[in-house]
């Protein structure tokens, strides 16, 4: 489903520019992703799982970068020629990231295509919202396009920071949320 609702983001057309590679490669790409945000317990989908919301509570960030050589092999087993452009982006992604201040980061937040700008979503960020604001802990994410904006802003997340600039590619917007 994942790789269904980030097929044509501006993020995987970058990292995996051939359509057809790219259709073949994002299914184990978000596994990985999905492994990663389960090992923590930050996944949250809907009943038809025609949604999810991969994300990582506080700490484990960190912890994950500890495992930066593990993961950049099996994300290079996954990418192959295309792994390059996969850690491009990691990098720059770990130097804006926001240190020092314990905090939620939201990794994916996808709805598989059919079923996108009917509200599936709200349901699953109602629910990190409502833990985040009960753990009075901050949240962190990156967005990729407007629309995905636009859902962030909707839930209290406000830009922080520069923008970070992918080389010959795609903008993130790093975005923060205050607990309330």
């Amino acid at each position: 489903m994942l790789a269904d609702a980030f097929h044509g983001d501006p993020l995987t057309r970058w990292i995996t520019p051939d359509d057809d590679r790219r259709a073949t490669v994002l299914p184990a790409f978000f596994r990985e992703h999905l492994d990663i945000s389960l090992r923590y317990l930050g996944v949250y989908t809907n009943a038809d799982r025609d949604a999810a919301l991969l994300f990582l509570p506080p700490g484990a960030w960190e912890e994950t970068e500890t495992r930066a050589a593990e993961l950049a092999r099996r994300f290079t087993e996954i990418l192959g020629p295309d792994a390059e452009a996969m850690a491009t982006i990691s990098g720059l992604q770990t130097i804006h990231h926001p240190t020092g201040r314990p905090h939620y980061y939201v990794a994916f937040a996808g709805v598989s295509p059919s079923n996108q700008r009917h509200g599936t979503m709200s349901a699953l960020f109602d629910n990190l919202i409502a833990r985040i604001d009960s753990e009075r802990v901050a949240a962190y994410l990156e967005t990729s396009s407007a629309g995905g904006s636009a859902v962030a802003r909707r839930y209290g997340f406000l830009p922080v920071g520069t923008a970070i600039e992918i080389p010959d590619g795609p903008t993130l917007q790093p975005m923060w949320r205050e607990p309330q």
